[in-house]
């Protein structure tokens, strides 16, 4: 099968949204970044295996694997789908001092992977030859810099002796020297409960000529935990990576399992995934909608959509159980129902949020004030945002035309024609305008969903299948696509997870904010990363 003008061995991987898998070599894994590139695609994810998952993967949809040396993985987003490619890393046997842990570096092509190929070199010990940064990202000192934690037996890791802190570092920062130059370090505390980031700030008076962020503060070791839960179990993991987006990494993650073992779920469970997922949709903006306001001095605005937002939580509490929805996605379906006594309420709700949204937005509008804070400040350019791999609701700000909903539509976006929201200034307006069209499309479609749900089973059963197999989950959250690779062990090997790689949409967004602020003031810092609202949590695992 030829994709991306190579002749590659690509094998379908059974899921709702297409995704093709292929072994590459060295050439072909470069060959194709260029060729993605040169066709507009995006990188969605960069990320190694371990060492074991080498000889497991005995079959992936009818193809042989043999990966002695384990492999660095990589997907690819273009028009047609997901092309997920593997790189084995065999040792070169004429070298006993070579452990095989290097590849190519990506980062030339698309600059997004640096991060993701730090990443990987502090968690599973490959490394990205060549590459221009290759500064620690994850490893703050917790572990010493040639411990590489998902490298160890996942099995043994209860009894195993405790991991000896590293060396505390002094973080190499990019120093930009100058007449009048001076640093503003801000964090990794915070006040408030946001989680702990660090930024340095390279200013000229009031001017930010430079931001690097320093992350990683809040690793938690989950891609390890997941490779001592049962397949079974682990979407409860998945659900709670990021909690603002708990729905969509629980659907991503299931997506995953089913696709792995060829699991069909029922339609009616199919149509309450997206419920829940759009509920989760607007939540999110209308707590974001609040706080832009509060950051440009409109505490009306942070009072009036903080007041929604409590509302519609307490909803999904009635008729899901849970404020947040927590655990209502499980393999093979959902754990709730929506009973008939909530249809109407809910609908009411609807209809009543759409006309205090449309009177805010119009206040939102009106406001000289709110306005003159909104307008240029935080642009991204849609030149700069392809070139960077902008994502999700900000690139869409930015004249990125990627909506998975829209692009490949499943049950039941594949029926309810989601209209995608853009908009070319990429400013902080933009985004707030694309987080108001969105709120109100969730709107309509809720509705849609809730009048015309079918019938049926709530959950299929989920057979682990007898051989080794993987399956890949891609769900658009709400601030852009997540995608969950997934590897299962066969039966001799006790159905356990391999490894399990969850991906965030805030990889590819948190280092365009760093161009984002260049030339705005200070004070708009704050303002300029509520526009993005990115997740420290879920890219940092």
């Amino acid at each position: 099968m030829k994709i991306l003008g190579l002749e590659l061995e690509f094998s379908a991987v059974p899921a709702p949204v297409p995704i093709w898998y292929a072994r590459v070599t060295e050439q072909e894994w470069m060959a194709a970044a260029a060729l993605v590139r040169e066709r507009g695609g995006r990188l969605l994810a960069l990320w190694a295996g371990s060492p074991e998952d080498a000889g497991a993967i005995e079959n992936v949809a009818g193809l042989a694997l043999s990966m002695r040396a384990g492999a660095v993985f990589v997907s690819y987003v273009l028009l047609e789908g997901v092309f997920w490619l593997a790189l084995p890393l065999l040792p070169d046997t004429s070298d006993t001092s070579d452990d095989g842990s290097m590849y190519p570096d990506l980062s030339a092509i698309f600059p997004v992977a640096s991060r993701m190929q730090r990443a990987a070199a502090d968690l599973s010990g490959v490394f990205a030859s060549g590459a221009r940064d290759q500064r620690l990202w994850l490893n703050h000192g917790a572990w010493g810099v040639s411990h590489h934690p998902l490298l160890q037996d996942p099995q043994a890791l209860p009894q195993s002796q405790p991991v000896l802190a590293g060396e505390l570092m002094d973080y190499p920062f990019v120093r930009v020297e100058g007449d009048g130059v001076h640093e503003i370090a801000v964090g990794p505390v915070h006040a408030g409960i946001i989680e702990p980031g660090h930024f340095r700030f390279s200013v000229v008076g009031e001017k930010i000529l430079r931001l690097e962020q320093r992350l990683g503060y809040t690793h938690k070791g989950i891609e390890q935990r997941m490779t001592q839960m049962a397949p079974l179990q682990a979407h409860r993991l998945a659900g709670r990576v990021s909690g603002d987006s708990t729905v969509a990494y629980a659907w991503a993650y299931c997506m995953a399992l089913e696709s792995a073992t060829q699991t069909t779920i029922p339609v009616r469970a199919a149509w309450l995934r997206a419920l829940l997922l759009e509920r989760e949709r607007v939540a999110n903006h209308l707590g974001d909608l609040g706080a832009l306001g509060n950051d440009a001095a409109f505490a009306f605005a942070l009072a009036q959509f903080s007041r929604l937002r409590e509302d519609w939580l307490r909803r999904s509490k009635e008729a899901f159980g849970h404020r947040l929805m927590m655990d209502c996605v499980v393999p093979g379906g959902v754990g709730v129902d929506l009973e008939p006594a909530q249809i109407a309420p809910m609908l009411r709700q609807c209809d009543a949020m759409e006309v205090e949204v449309r009177r805010l937005a119009g206040i939102f509008e009106e406001h000289a004030g709110l306005q003159d804070r909104f307008l240029t400040t935080g642009r991204v350019t849609p030149a700069l945002a392809a070139r960077l791999g902008l994502t999700g609701l900000a690139g869409r700000a930015s004249s990125q035309a990627w909506d998975l909903r829209c692009d490949h539509p499943f049950v039941p976006y594949s029926e309810l024609h989601v209209t995608m929201a853009i908009r070319q200034n990429g400013d902080v307006a933009a985004r707030v305008a694309v987080r108001l069209d969105e709120l109100l499309e969730s709107l309509r479609l809720i509705r849609e969903m809730v009048a015309h749900v079918p019938s049926g089973p709530l959950c299929s059963g989920v057979v682990l299948g007898e051989q080794a197999s993987l399956g890949g989950g891609w769900v658009e959250g709400w601030r852009g696509e997540l995608f969950v690779a997934l590897e299962l062990a066969g039966a001799a090997q006790g159905h356990r997870i391999l490894r399990c790689h969850l991906h965030d949409p805030s990889w590819q967004n948190w280092p365009v904010l760093e161009h984002a602020v260049m030339g705005n003031i200070v004070a708009d810092f704050p303002l300029i990363n509520k526009s993005f609202n990115l997740s420290y949590s879920g890219q940092d695992l």
